[in-house]
C-alpha cells in the first residue's frame, strides 16, 4: 500500500469488505459518480465493479496519492483529477448531475456538505464516511442535544439515512475515534416557502446560542425582537425544518 507523506487530515481505509459495504449504500441507478480522496483506491476498485457505471471522477488533493492511482487503474470509465475538491467548480466538471462517495476528510467534511447544498439541484445523492459524532450530527431528530446547523440545513434538502458504524481498525493510521457511513438523498423540495439566504442565517445564528430560547438567541441578526410569537420562546435544537420556514418568514415579512 502507497503511504503518502500528507495525510491532510484523513484515514485511509484498508478493508476490502467494507469498502464493498459503503458502495453497496450507493443507489445502483446511478452512471455518473465522484469519489472525493480516493487515497490508496480501496473504494474506487470496489465502484468500478458496478455494473452500470459509465463515468468515475476520482478527486484526490495529495500528489503522490494521484501518482499512486494513475499506476495502478487504467479503466477507461476513470478520470483521475489532482484537485481540491472545494475549490472545484463541479458545474464545469460533471454537465449532468452525479453521485458523491468518499472517505471525507475528518477535518473538511462539514465543508463538503455545505458544498453539497450550494450544488444541491446536481448532486442527488452523497454516501459518505466520516466521523462518527458527526454523522449522530446530521441525521439527529429536532429535540435532540446533537441537533445542529448541519441536521436543520442538510435536512431541508436531503433525507438522511445512518447506514453503519465503521471501527479504527480498518484505516491506516487508525484514527482515535470511530467513524461511520451516512447516505443523503435528495427529497421533493425544490425551494424554501421562504427567503432562503434569511433562512440559512437564521438557523446558523440560533444555534449560535443554542441553550438560549429563540428571542433572545437571534439578537445579533434582528436586534431586540418586541414582537410575539410561540416558537420564539423555544431554543433552535426544538424545531423542525418547517418551523424554522415559518420562523424565517416571521421576521421577513418584517424587513
Amino acid at each position: 500500500m502507497v503511504r503518502p507523506k500528507k495525510y491532510l487530515g484523513q484515514h485511509f481505509l484498508k478493508d476490502t469488505n467494507i469498502a464493498r459495504k459503503i458502495t453497496a449504500c450507493l443507489s445502483k441507478d446511478f452512471t455518473t459518480v465522484c469519489e472525493i480522496g480516493p487515497g490508496t483506491g480501496i473504494l474506487t476498485q470496489s465502484l468500478l465493479e458496478r455494473e452500470n457505471l459509465s463515468e468515475l471522477t476520482l478527486i484526490e488533493i495529495d500528489a503522490e496519492s494521484v501518482e499512486y492511482l494513475n499506476s495502478h487503474f487504467t479503466d477507461e470509465r476513470l478520470r483521475i483529477l489532482e484537485a481540491d475538491f472545494l475549490k472545484s467548480d463541479l458545474s464545469g466538471l460533471f454537465p449532468v448531475s452525479f453521485a458523491l462517495i468518499g472517505n471525507f476528510p475528518y477535518n473538511i467534511s462539514s465543508q463538503i456538505f455545505f458544498k453539497v447544498l450550494k450544488n444541491r439541484n446536481r448532486i442527488p445523492e452523497v454516501v459518505g464516511m466520516i466521523q462518527k459524532e458527526v454523522a449522530e450530527r446530521i441525521a439527529a431528530p429536532p429535540g435532540s442535544r446533537t441537533y445542529g446547523i448541519l441536521s436543520v440545513l442538510l435536512q431541508s434538502w436531503y433525507d438522511i439515512e445512518y447506514c453503519f458504524t465503521v471501527n479504527e481498525s480498518v484505516f491506516y493510521p487508525p484514527p482515535k475515534v470511530k467513524s461511520a457511513v451516512i447516505r443523503l438523498q435528495r427529497n421533493k423540495t425544490a425551494t424554501l416557502d421562504c427567503n432562503e439566504v434569511l433562512f440559512f442565517k437564521v438557523v446558523k445564528t440560533a444555534f449560535g446560542q443554542r441553550r438560549k430560547m429563540l428571542r433572545n438567541a437571534l439578537k445579533p441578526l434582528f436586534g431586540k425582537i418586541e414582537f410575539e410569537h410561540p416558537l420564539l420562546d423555544q431554543r433552535a435544537e426544538q424545531l423542525t425544518v418547517s418551523e424554522f420556514v415559518v420562523l424565517t418568514r416571521l421576521f421577513e415579512a418584517r424587513a
